[in-house]
């Protein structure tokens, strides 16, 4: 089993070694020694780091990424998690696409002001509405 140092691990996965410390202060990885100041991971350490990337760009918060692995540092990803993030993508997929209409119907309507478009005054009305409930209950209605 060949070791990685730190450097080697970084410039493999093109995370910064900052990050890759920040990482194991957090427990999301685990070092297996170092090699003067340089710290050692194990092969495997570059597919941990893949998962780690893969969750954030999903949305995972580090600690949600770190609930992804197993006591033995390898994946234990639950299906249900899973599901639920897909479903959270899903309506924020939703309400992304119903924004960039809005933002083309704008950009397109032939009113003389953006202002006197109706369809975009109903759509200020409810972006308020939206905002006051969300305001009311902490969370985003949608």
């Amino acid at each position: 089993m060949k070791l990685l140092d730190i450097s080697e691990v970084a410039q493999q996965t093109g995370i910064a070694a900052s990050a890759i410390r920040h990482y194991e202060e957090k427990g999301l990885i685990t070092s297996v020694g170092r090699r003067g100041l340089k710290r050692l991971f194990g092969p495997e350490i570059l597919d941990q780091l893949a998962l780690i990337t893969l969750g954030s760009a999903a949305g995972f918060s580090l600690d949600e990424v770190k609930g992804m692995f197993g006591p033995d540092g390898r994946p234990a990803l639950s299906r249900q998690v899973l599901f639920d993030k897909a479903d959270d993508l899903d309506r924020q997929i939703e309400r992304l696409s119903h924004l960039r209409d809005l933002i083309h119907h704008v950009a397109e309507c032939p009113a003389p002001s953006h202002m006197e478009c109706p369809k975009f005054r109903k759509m200020l009305r409810l972006s308020s509405r939206l905002r006051n409930e969300k305001g009311s209950t902490g969370k985003a209605i949608g």
